[in-house]
């Protein structure tokens, strides 16, 4: 448990609007912030006074367009609205935030001010000497929001968190971006004042910026302190990922000081240098373990302690363990991929599998198809990849087919390609209608969206599917009973993940 708070921006350009988003969110926020730069010139003043009387604390702001506002104001238009329009209704208006470049103009008594500084084009070189200046504000509390372009982008402005508490003063430091989602989720149970978030999905003020409810269900950031068991899904993307909600509502079951983070990664390397090291670590959080995806999952061997036979017979990982400093891998797809399939086929002995794809998910399948007798052979658009799979399996490699080409030939359809993942490649498919009227299962491997392009095309001809969505619960059941020690909730995991996909 800490005492930081959760602020939901409220952003509308009529007062009608705005003033219904304060409503709804007066029924989760602690605090709610008025974006009045949202707001069409002639509505500031009507919403000001007609603002509900709620037992929440209002938080004002009028931000320019430079300091990620909506509107181009002028330094005069903005110390119009604090010293008229606000000071006039300073009955309503309980905290104020003012840009930097104003934080030594206007001084309101009586009133707790939050000084805030952004940079949305990365995190300047000088953010320390910066912050020695913001410091000398008369500002109760600090703000600084830069935008990370990867995560270890993250890592100066979270050391803000010790020079506060060194200087006695109260913070709020945030990156922005996918990559900076960590430091919303943590920035509570190490101090920070408050953390902002979204109303709703589709209506956020901040790049990165969570669901309130996210933050409060999923997360439990009220919850967690500076001994909260870190774990995390470190790969890039990861935005897409519905492993946070599905591991977390597992925590939340056995009541565990543990939370599960999205952590967008491009460089690996720096990384676990960092990050996790014990050696070389820049900051401490209670790192005990974490799950690893496209593109880290052979990349990550290279940084680990020992690897599980099963790893290492397929050259991938995908579950990292830390014990005293340590990191253990082991590999969780395997089981994972096979377990639905059996459910779904039967016996695979013999069965005759095409597996599309090239990278560590058909490295497991592959596995897990020749334990169980089955007679894979691997279809990769990657010529190179594709033919060393084959040596390493001592499996076929047919290069790739066409779309003229079917796979009448085998018994089952393995998509194990990004093909059909949700975002630019949603519309994509390794193979059509046409190609696989004739086989007696396609599963892929994607489970978000939850029905693939891939798996349509399969129902079209009225072939039988198995989706994603079931091998990421069995795999990640057994993530859970690696880190924890304790059995996976599978039902409450696959309801969770399905409730997010369909949501």
């Amino acid at each position: 448990m800490n005492n930081g708070k959760i602020c939901v921006s409220v952003c509308a350009e009529t007062g009608i609007e705005f003033i219904e988003n304060i409503k709804q969110a007066a029924e989760f926020a602690d605090v709610i912030e008025l974006r009045f730069d949202c707001l069409q010139t002639n509505e500031i003043e009507n919403a000001i006074e007609n603002l509900p009387k709620i037992d929440k604390h209002y938080l004002a702001t009028f931000r320019p367009k430079e300091q990620g506002g909506k509107r181009e104001l002028s330094l005069g238009e903005r110390l119009k609205f604090w010293e008229s329009l606000l000071w006039a209704n300073k009955d309503k208006i309980f905290w104020v935030d003012f840009e930097f470049d104003m934080s030594f103009v206007v001084n309101l008594q009586k009133t707790l001010t939050i000084a805030s500084s952004h940079n949305f084009s990365g995190v300047p070189e000088n953010l320390s000497a910066t912050y020695e200046v913001f410091s000398i504000t008369n500002a109760d509390v600090l703000k600084t929001a830069v935008q990370a372009n990867d995560i270890t982008d993250s890592i100066t402005v979270w050391k803000l968190l010790e020079c506060a508490k060194k200087d006695n003063k109260q913070i709020i430091p945030i990156a922005m971006g996918e990559a900076g989602k960590w430091t919303r989720i943590l920035g509570l149970a190490h101090g920070a004042f408050m953390t902002y978030a979204a109303l709703d999905a589709g209506r956020e003020t901040a790049s990165g910026q969570i669901t309130a409810r996210d933050l409060i269900d999923t997360y439990r950031v009220k919850e967690l302190d500076e001994q909260t068991e870190i774990y995390g899904i470190v790969g890039n993307p990861v935005s897409h990922s519905v492993s946070p909600f599905m591991h977390n509502a597992a925590f939340k079951l056995h009541n565990l000081n543990a939370v599960y983070i999205p952590f967008e990664v491009k460089n690996l390397n720096e990384f676990i240098a960092k990050f996790i090291s014990e050696e070389t670590r820049e900051i401490e959080l209670n790192f005990k373990g974490f799950s690893v995806t496209i593109p880290h999952k052979q990349a990550i061997i290279k940084h680990l302690d020992s690897i599980d036979e099963t790893a290492k017979a397929i050259g991938a990982v995908n579950t990292v363990k830390i014990v005293g400093g340590k990191l253990h891998g082991y590999n969780t797809d395997a089981h994972g991929f096979i377990e639905p399939l059996t459910n779904a086929y039967g016996d695979l002995k013999n069965a005759k599998v095409a597996v599309l794809g090239g990278g560590g998910a058909a490295r497991a399948a592959i596995y897990g198809l020749i334990k169980e007798g089955a007679k894979a052979t691997v279809f990769a658009r990657d010529l190179e990849k594709g033919r060393s799979l084959a040596e390493q399996f001592k499996i076929q490699n047919l290069g790739v087919k066409n779309q003229n080409e079917s796979y009448d030939n085998f018994d089952i359809v393995v998509n194990a390609t990004p093909l059909g993942l949700i975002g630019e490649l949603e519309n994509e498919t390794p193979a059509v209608a046409e190609q696989i009227k004739n086989v007696h299962l396609v599963y892929d491997l994607i489970y978000n969206p939850f029905e693939t392009r891939f798996l349509r095309e399969a129902k079209s001809v009225g072939i039988p599917t198995v989706g994603g969505l079931a091998m990421l619960v069995a795999q990640g059941a057994a993530q859970f009973g690696i880190w924890t020690g304790k059995n996976a909730p599978l039902k409450e995991m696959s309801q969770i993940a399905l409730h997010k996909l369909q949501s």
